[in-house]
């Protein structure tokens, strides 16, 4: 059984998500989704290094296969002949990377294994403040995903938490940096593996958020 579940790209909005998850919560599980994007075997890596120094058990760690999303296609993440676009800024445009209702359907196998384990909580890292073209990264969205829940499961009992979700990303750097969380360990890029691009949205905006908190980011970069 588990008092929680939090999603773990392992990117750094999910770190600190789930850092945050851990000072209320001590039975914690964290689930991965490879849904065939470009840096899918990078992001795997982090999961497994972040659930580590952590000390989560192998029951503890969930992966999920929804690689039919490639098959969807749409995405720059998923469908090869999509270039991945360079930042444009905090514009409310959506950028090349959204997976067509990706969240959704990630949400909901988390909120199935939320409900089989009996965790009454769902910590996500979404963020909207400095991503605000991603129609599911809104907190309208979340409320009305949280009436989804509330309705469709058997003690509707289970919420989804995002608590960075309206937080700057300089913010979430000094957060983590409070809760002490692995960085190092963290991947953002979506166009490398080897080396963070430096120009995908994902990218600028992990690099501008450590610039203004005037710290490090320890990524190397290309």
């Amino acid at each position: 059984m588990l008092d929680a579940v939090v999603l773990l790209s392992g990117g750094m909005d999910s770190l600190v998500t789930l850092a945050e998850a851990r000072t209320r919560f001590q039975k914690i599980g964290v689930l991965h989704l490879g849904y065939g994007q470009k840096t899918a075997a990078r992001e795997l890596a982090a999961f497994h290094a972040i659930a580590d120094h952590y000390g989560l058990p192998p029951e503890h760690r969930k992966l999920i296969d929804v690689g039919f999303l490639r098959d969807i296609g749409g995405s720059a993440l998923t469908d090869d002949s999509i270039g991945v676009s360079a930042y444009a800024g905090d514009s409310a445009a959506i950028p090349t990377s959204y997976v067509p209702f990706r969240n959704s359907i990630i949400l909901s196998l988390a909120t199935a294994w939320a409900e089989t384990t009996h965790a009454r909580h769902l910590f996500v890292g979404a963020n909207w403040e400095d991503s605000p073209g991603y129609p599911d990264c809104r907190p309208a969205y979340y409320a009305a995903f949280n009436e989804l829940v509330r309705q469709g499961t058997k003690d509707g009992n289970i919420h989804v938490e995002t608590p960075v979700i309206l937080m700057k990303k300089k913010e979430i750097v000094l957060r983590g940096v409070e809760l002490k969380v692995p960085f190092e360990k963290s991947w953002s890029c979506y166009a490398r593996s080897d080396l963070a691009c430096g120009k995908c949205d994902s990218c600028a905006l992990r690099l501008r958020g450590f610039r203004e908190a005037g710290i490090a980011d320890p990524l190397p970069y290309a």
